[in-house]
């Protein structure tokens, strides 16, 4: 076969692929006629039979049943070879002597294999998937950049000058992990999501004809190393079943199952298995009409001899192979005519103003853009690496692909505008860059011909230019091939094309005899005369050769030679597991119509007849036009990869996305759900911390691995917390757009493995913690002396740091990726979509599921990583998705609570965010807030001002302006009584000095401290009378005026009757840290020691639950919060703020519990039971309490049974309905009337003395 790719010769046996552990099992069991579950069922088949280790007839079944479950295989190739790499990088890591070089070779095979596996996907199966199912691919897609972005990373890793340093290999190590773990965790999704929805979306016959594009979108020369390393890579249990799988995946074309098999059986790899893969589909009983056995493979043997020694003879008498690579100067000559009649057309449409056939000339330049843009690569790969290492065209090469982009983008948008909107631009635009491309390759080709040509004549010998030129044609993928021999060779003369067929044969390898024989056969469609150019090119047909030799060949290969031919080899490929009954490989030369293997808008427009065809061979039967795309993305990323050191541009993705739109407007207008993305800020900062300092972990002390792992689980709580609020909240806004279906499944699916990577680092942190401590106890017991066991300790130690270094290094690279695409694809939507008060509500709901503790972390953490004008913006949104709460007055109260020590207790390094928060606090507000000590400076018309101040403030909601007016009118009695627990600061208070210094019970014979109210350990002393009371509600019980609880500062242990300052436990050395209750809050001075109570930070209060997020939220506009199953609630702004309309208690400050009514409005759950004994209707606003069907049902009866006196049996009334607000006509009666809209007998009776026989129908 062709010579391999720069980097892929060296692979031997030494390199070779280790097995995974397990083969894969549990047979999928439905196919796409399957029902509703389908998904479901074949994601679980797919999930087990990736990690199970049972029988491997599963994947048989599987395979059998839906050809796109053979990319399991592939799957299991890739893994293989990963865990292959991974493993001779940690040995690497850990012996410094190790040889590196070939693990260098296995990396760049390794990534020439994965990166064309990813092409193909993005150039078929992900646009097939899209046609039918939107929102999937593109996720996907952007993967496999992420991926080639890792790659380049690890390449430029390797092409350092880092070698020599000590931590070269480690990090060596840490990228391949990171790779390792990236291109599984996508492998995994895959099989996850996108082929569970390919095996319900498309047939069996699709599905193979899927997976047959797939295998024809990869370069010819990848598919002679990708084949024989994927059979390397499967037991030989699996490999017959591979092998029948692909006999229903290949066209039933002799020629082209030869071409793959022979590919397959891999008789260029050293040590692959050498099997008798013709034999194989026989024995299968799959009705193949190819019975090759081991003596017809020797038949192709000879044949193979006899073709070399015919050709050897014939090169002497051929006169043109003198240069033969001159023949590059018929590809440029085929180019520039092409490009030339590209620019004429466009000249045509300008002076016709025509657009009608704008599709079939964007079609003939997709067609000539692949095949400038795989020449130029067969240039970068074959051509000047042989000819002169330092000779490079890759600016050129890369202009050129520039330049037909932007002509592919203006057609486009001359298509999606329409022939009415600008039109004389478009002409000028559409002739200017025709025109500037001729002129690029006119430059360039010259450029080539004069530079490089005159060194491959003089340097290579005829047979080396042949080989040269064999090799940049099998650069091409067979797809193209099959549009482009005819292209060209319809562009040659007689002569020009037998010599360029001669030279063709005469480079091709000996096991290239199927390949070139079709190659061949495609090159002769070009041609209308009545011979076989191949005959006089070489002496005879290569087909008609290749036919005789085969023994078992029963009807000749051409198709016009036997009409029925081509019917008689047809047979269905029939197992058990599976019914393949549409042949798809069709000969051209059966149809008059066939254009398969015509590129558009060929100049050699005439087609041959069946009976003046001289050769056919059978067409691969691809037609991308039925995807509604072309393979030039894929080019283009082919193109990054031949030459860019870097991951390849959004532009060369997939589908023409609206990218560059919306990327554009990220960050150019602040929306309320940038707040999402702040995080991630911050979350790449602390990641980068992780993956830099985890290097450091070897022969560390103790205190920088507890630090560590403080930092750690300070990243892995908060991150829980952002990945459960988009899970929960942000995601089903998302996917409640019917456009937006499945968009976010694929990021539900990345938190999954992300929480997994997470436990396992905890888990290896832990062990390295446990580890650290036995090597401590081991150094202090053995004191100076060192011990084998010491050694083992430290030995086993470093090979977890190092393995710690790795994962971290994975989790940074797997969420900066996952991050990376949520920016890109996700957030954009939010614009498209959704309103900016849709957004506020979405943040708004975010924030109502986050508790006290987890924003005391958070705030100061994400603050951190902010400018402070974007800490200033993010808290501007918080305040307006939290204007109608109490969270600026919670924030002020927590920031003023905080000590110094608290705050450095998260770590060092965020012990300075809680300054950055108050400091953009302050500097929002915008506004003097006098402390105390202002206060008693000033003197009353001082503070009149500031009154009138505030008053006067329009950037104040009303709320904040009485709370802040209150304050300052009674802020000198509020100073004074803080001034009084000064004033005794340093005296010791015995148990006479303040009144109420005495122990009190909650339960009085088992001597539990407390109050009838509470079960604490403490009394509060009240700033407003110095008097101990157990709670609030004891001081308010027999005081006239009501205890503040946040002013109180000291407290009494009941247990020493020491006043001290009040805190969670008693600080009087005799108690040895006694607690005052299970429960404390810092902010509400709140003690509970029987029940589980948060604190809401938008209420500012404490309440009975487990917490937001977890059994309750707070609604933003209610102001209250509610359970978690109330998230569809009827919100009434500040809805709680009100009293009970029954026993008249303020509500939101209320002890009792609340209930909501359906309506909206609020009363205590004891009121509402002892009302709904009379009452069915709402106090406020005379709703329905509840669903009153059966007792309206009971009223029906009841009327229907009941007859009125003749004077009101035809007056009516006017009533209006309480339940859907409408107006209508009953007939009369003194009690009940019945809704004639919505059946509800809650109505009043606006009018009654009209007089009407109709009265019966409502109005």
């Amino acid at each position: 076969m062709a010579t391999p790719l720069t980097g892929l010769q060296h692979r031997d046996g030494g390199g070779g692929v280790a097995l995974m552990g397990g083969p894969l099992n549990n047979p999928v069991e439905s196919s796409s006629s399957s029902s509703s579950n389908t998904t479901t069922t074949v994601s679980s088949s797919i999930a087990s039979s990736s990690s199970s280790s049972s029988s491997p007839s599963c994947l048989k079944n599987s395979a059998l049943k839906s050809p796109i479950l053979i990319f399991l295989f592939f799957h299991k190739a890739i893994r293989s070879e990963l865990d292959g790499l991974h493993r001779a990088a940690m040995v690497v890591a850990t012996e410094p002597d190790g040889n590196i070089q070939p693990l260098v070779q296995r990396y760049h095979f390794f990534r020439e294999i994965y990166k064309h596996h990813c092409n193909a996907e993005d150039e078929v199966i992900f646009p097939a998937l899209d046609i039918r199912v939107k929102n999937v691919a593109r996720t996907y897609s952007l993967e496999h950049q992420g991926e080639s972005a890792l790659f380049d990373q690890l390449f430029e890793l390797l092409n350092s000058n880092m070698q020599d340093d000590e931590g070269f290999r480690r990090e060596l190590a840490s990228c391949t992990g990171a790779l390792k773990t990236s291109v599984n965790q996508h492998m995994s999704k895959e099989e996850e999501q996108v082929f569970p929805l390919l095996i319900e979306k498309f047939s069996f016959e699709e599905q193979a004809s899927l997976v047959w594009q797939f295998l024809c979108s990869i370069p010819v020369n990848m598919m002679a190393e990708f084949l024989p390393w994927l059979s390397s890579s499967v037991s030989p249990d699996e490999h017959p079943d591979m092998l029948k799988c692909l006999c229903k995946i290949v066209p039933n074309e002799k020629l082209l199952q030869q071409v793959i098999f022979t590919w397959m059986d891999g008789k260029s790899v050293s040590g692959g298995h050498r099997r008798n893969v013709f034999s194989c589909c026989k024995s299968s009983g799959d009705g193949i009409s190819m019975e090759q056995t081991e003596k017809g493979r020797c038949g192709c043997e000879s044949s193979n001899i006899g073709k070399r020694k015919y050709l050897d003879a014939s090169c002497e008498v051929s006169d043109s192979a003198a240069h033969p690579v001159n023949e590059i100067l018929h590809w440029h000559r085929a180019i520039k005519r092409e490009l030339n009649d590209i620019a004429n057309e466009a000249r045509k449409i300008q002076l016709s103003g025509d657009f009608s056939d704008i599709s079939a000339f964007n079609e003939r330049l997709q067609f000539i853009a692949e095949v400038c843009i795989f020449h130029s690569i067969a240039e970068d790969k074959v051509i000047f690496p042989a000819v002169d290492g330092e000779l490079s065209f890759v600016q050129e090469h890369a202009e050129e692909e520039s330049q037909f982009n932007k002509f592919r983008c203006l057609i486009e948008s001359i298509q999606s505008a329409g022939a009415n909107s600008s039109s004389a631009e478009f002409y000028t635009r559409l002739c200017s860059h025709a025109d500037q491309i001729m002129d690029t390759i006119q430059k360039h080709f010259h450029d080539e011909e004069v530079q490089v040509l005159p060194l491959a004549r003089n340097h290579f010998s005829p047979q080396r230019q042949r080989e040269l030129l064999y090799q940049s044609l099998c650069v091409m993928p067979l797809k193209l091939v099959e549009r482009v021999l005819p292209w060209l060779v319809g562009l040659l003369s007689e002569e020009e094309a037998r010599s360029f067929l001669q030279n063709m044969h005469l480079a091709a390898p000996a096991s290239d005899t199927a390949l070139v024989t079709l190659f061949s056969g495609w090159a002769c469609k070009g041609r209308s005369q009545d011979l076989c150019l191949s005959s006089s090119a070489i002496g005879c047909c290569p087909v008609k050769r290749l036919t005789d030799i085969e023994e078992d060949v029963r009807s000749p290969m051409c198709a016009c030679a036997s009409p029925i031919s081509g019917k008689a080899n047809i047979s269905y490929v029939q197992e058990d597991e599976g019914i393949r009954p549409v042949k798809r490989g069709n000969f051209s030369g059966l149809c008059e119509n066939n254009h398969a293997c015509k590129p558009p808008g060929s100049v050699n427009s005439k087609k041959p007849s069946c009976r003046s065809q001289g050769c056919c061979v059978p067409g691969l039967g691809v037609n991308t036009s039925n995807l509604g795309i072309s393979s030039l993305a894929a080019v283009k990323s082919l193109r990054s990869l031949s030459f860019s050191p870097s991951a390849p541009s959004l532009n060369s993705s997939l589908f023409i996305w609206e990218t560059e739109s919306s990327s554009s407007n990220i960050g150019s207008t602040s929306r309320p759900i940038d707040n999402i993305f702040k995080f991630h800020k911050a979350i790449c900062k602390d990641l980068e911390y992780l993956d830099v300092e985890s290097g450091k972990l070897s022969g560390c002390d103790e205190t920088f691995l507890r630090q560590f792992s403080g930092r750690f689980r300070l990243l892995w709580g908060l991150y829980r917390a952002h990945s459960n609020a988009e899970d929960e909240i942000v995601f089903p806004a998302l996917e409640s757009r019917e456009s937006l279906h499945n968009v976010s499944h694929s990021y539900t699916l990345d938190h999954k493995q992300e929480e997994k990577l997470f436990e396992d680092i905890s888990s290896l942190l832990s062990e390295l913690s446990h580890l650290h401590e036995s090597l401590s106890k081991t150094k202090l017991s053995e004191e100076s002396n060192q011990s084998p066991q010491a050694d083992d300790c430290i030995r086993t130690y470093n090979e977890l740091a190092t393995k710690l270094q790795g994962m971290c290094k994975s989790i940074r690279v797997t969420l900066d990726q996952h991050v990376y695409r949520e920016e890109l694809e996700l957030w954009p939507l939010f614009d498209r979509h959704f309103s900016v008060e849709e957004q506020d509500k979405i943040v708004g709901r975010i924030i109502g599921t986050t508790g006290a503790e987890v924003l005391q972390s958070m705030l100061p953490w994400v603050t951190s990583a902010l400018t402070q004008e974007e800490q200033n913006k993010m808290m501007d949104t918080w305040k307006q998705a939290t204007k109608n709460t109490m969270f600026s007055e919670w924030l002020n109260e927590w920031w003023k609570g905080c000590s110094d020590s608290e705050i450095a207790t998260s770590e060092s390094c965020i012990s300075q965010e809680g300054t950055s928060i108050q400091e953009s606090l302050d500097h929002s507000d915008q506004m003097f807030k006098p402390g105390w000590k202002d206060i008693f400076r000033m003197n009353q018309n001082e503070l009149e001002s500031e009154v009138r101040k505030v008053s006067r403030d329009p950037t104040l909601d009303p709320r904040r302006k009485a709370y802040l007016i209150q304050n300052l009118m009674t802020s000198k009695w509020i100073a004074a009584q803080q001034k009084l627990p000064e004033a005794r600061s340093g005296e010791t208070l015995n148990d006479g000095d303040v009144p109420g210094c005495s122990p009190s019970f909650h339960d009085q014979e088992k001597q539990v401290y407390g109050c009838e109210h509470y079960k604490r350990n403490c009394k509060l002393l009240a700033s407003c009378c110095n008097k101990l009371f157990a709670c609030r509600f004891c001081h308010d019980d027999v005081s006239d005026h009501s205890m503040d609880r946040k002013s109180t500062s000291e407290m009494m242990c009941m247990r020493c009757l020491k006043v001290q300052a009040v805190g969670p436990v008693c600080t009087t050395p005799s108690c040895n840290g006694f607690s005052m209750a299970k429960y404390y809050c810092s902010i509400c001075k709140f003690f509970d020691d029987e029940r589980t109570v948060y604190h809401c930070p938008f209420c500012n209060l404490c309440r009975v639950g487990r917490g937001l997020g977890i059994d309750f939220f707070h609604c933003m506009k209610c102001n209250c919060c509610l359970g978690m199953k109330l998230s569809d609630h009827k919100c009434r702004e500040k809805g709680l703020e009100t009293n009970c309309p029954i026993c008249c208690d303020f509500l939101f400050t209320s002890s009792a519990a609340v209930r909501a009514l359906p309506c909206g409005h609020f009363m205590h759950s004891s009121c509402f039971q002892a009302y709904t004994c009379s009452h069915y209707t709402c106090p406020i606003c005379s709703k329905s309490l509840g669903d009153m069907a059966v007792y309206f049902g009971m009223l029906d009866a009841l009327l229907a049974t009941e007859e009125l006196p003749e004077e009101y049996r035809d007056r009516c009334q006017d009533i209006l309905c309480n339940d859907c607000d409408k107006k209508g006509t009953t007939r009369f009666h003194w009690l009940y009337h019945k809704c004639g809209y919505c059946g509800s007998y809650n109505t009043r009776v606006i009018k009654s003395d009209s007089t009407d026989t109709n009265c019966s129908r409502a109005s």
